[in-house]
C-alpha cells in the first residue's frame, strides 16, 4: 500500500509509525509539518493573526502548515491508499478536506482530547475514520479508540537491574507542576531517589529538586534517562483520562510505574504489582513498591499495544 503520514511530531515519535509500515513492506512518506516554521512578515501580520485567533478559530500558522502539506501531496507521483494525520487540529479543516484528492481513505488520530484543545473538533468532520485515545471523546463524538502506542519494545533494556534513578519524569511546564512537586516532596522523604525534569522555555532554576530546561530534548537522550530509571512517573492531565506515552514505555521496557491516571485499572495490561496509582492531592508511595520484581504482561495483551498491532488497529481495521 501508498500510505503518507502526515503529523506535528516534535518529539520523534511518530517516525517509528513509518518505520514500522516500511518493515511491514509499504511504500510510505512522512510528511512532519513541525519543521515548516512560520515566521510574522511583520508585526501588522502578528496582530492580524491575534484577531483571527480570537473572531475567526482561524490561525496564520494552520494555514501555513495547511499550504505546505499540500505542496507536500502533490509530489506524490500516485493516489495514496492511506493518509493518516496525527494532530490535525493544527492544521485548518480546509486544507484537510483537500487532503482527500490525493488519498482512498483519511484518517486522523489525537491523542489529546477536546477538554485541553478544543479546536480539535473543528476538524474532526473533516476525515474519513478518526480515532481518539480519549474515550470520552469517542463516546461523545462517536469516534473510534485507539490509545498510544509502544515504540521502545526493542529498544536496549538495562539487564544490569542497577539504576541510577528510582523514579524518572521529563514532561512540559503546565498546571501538573504542583503535583509533580508534592511527589518529589513524598519521594524525598522516604529518601527515594529520582530525577524530574520541566520543558519550560522561560523559567529559571529555582531548586535542587526539579532540573529545568529550556530546549526540546531528543528523543534518544529521554529514552537513556528511562533506561536508567527503575521506575517511570506519569502525571496525567487535568481533564484527561487518555493515557500517555509513559504508560506505554513503561510496558515496552518492563519497567514498573508510578501514576496518577486511576483510568488505567481499567486496562487489561494493568497489574498492581506493576502500576501503582496514586492520589494527585495527597501522593503516597509505599517503598514496598521498589522491593518486588516487574511481573511479565503476557504477549497475547501485549501485542495489541505494539506499533505492528496499533497499525493494524488504525489503519487496516475493516
Amino acid at each position: 500500500m501508498n500510505i503518507t503520514l502526515v503529523s506535528l511530531d516534535n518529539w520523534g515519535l511518530n517516525t517509528h509509525i513509518a518505520s514500522t509500515l516500511e518493515k511491514q513492506g509499504h511504500t510510505v512518506k512522512h510528511i512532519d509539518f513541525n519543521v515548516f516554521k512560520y515566521k510574522y512578515p511583520s508585526v501588522v501580520h502578528k496582530a492580524y493573526n491575534f484577531i483571527l485567533k480570537a473572531f475567526f478559530k482561524t490561525n496564520l500558522k494552520h494555514l501555513h502548515y495547511g499550504k505546505e502539506i499540500i505542496k507536500q501531496l502533490q509530489k506524490n507521483n500516485e493516489v495514496q491508499d492511506v493518509i493518516l494525520t496525527i494532530k490535525g487540529d493544527f492544521i485548518d479543516p480546509e486544507s484537510i478536506l483537500e487532503f482527500k484528492k490525493y488519498t482512498k481513505k483519511s484518517i486522523g488520530f489525537f491523542n489529546d482530547n477536546t477538554y485541553r484543545c478544543p479546536k480539535i473538533k473543528r476538524v474532526l468532520h473533516c476525515f474519513d475514520e478518526v480515532y481518539s485515545f480519549e474515550k470520552e471523546d469517542c463516546s461523545k463524538f462517536d469516534l473510534k479508540f485507539a490509545p498510544n502506542w509502544i515504540y521502545n519494545k526493542n529498544a536496549s533494556v538495562n539487564t544490569e537491574k542497577t539504576f541510577d534513578y528510582d523514579v524518572f519524569n521529563i514532561s512540559s511546564i503546565d498546571k501538573r507542576l504542583p503535583i509533580l512537586e508534592r511527589i518529589a516532596s513524598e519521594l524525598k522523604s522516604k529518601e527515594i531517589n529520582f530525577k524530574f525534569i520541566i520543558y519550560d522555555k522561560k523559567h529559571k532554576q529555582t531548586d535542587d529538586t526539579i532540573t529545568y530546561i529550556n530546549k526540546h530534548m531528543p528523543l534518544s537522550e529521554v529514552n537513556d534517562y528511562i533506561n536508567r530509571s527503575k521506575v517511570l512517573l506519569d502525571i496525567n492531565r487535568i481533564g484527561q483520562i487518555g493515557l500517555t506515552f509513559r504508560v506505554f514505555e513503561s510496558l515496552g521496557l518492563e519497567k514498573k510505574l508510578i501514576t496518577t491516571n486511576a483510568d488505567i485499572k481499567n486496562y487489561d495490561f494493568y497489574n498492581p504489582n506493576n502500576i501503582l496509582i496514586i492520589d494527585e492531592k495527597n501522593p503516597v508511595i509505599p517503598v514496598d513498591f521498589f522491593k518486588n520484581d516487574y511481573e511479565k504482561i503476557p504477549d497475547a495483551i501485549l501485542n495489541k499495544y505494539t506499533l505492528n498491532g496499533w497499525v493494524d488497529n488504525v489503519i487496516f481495521k475493516k
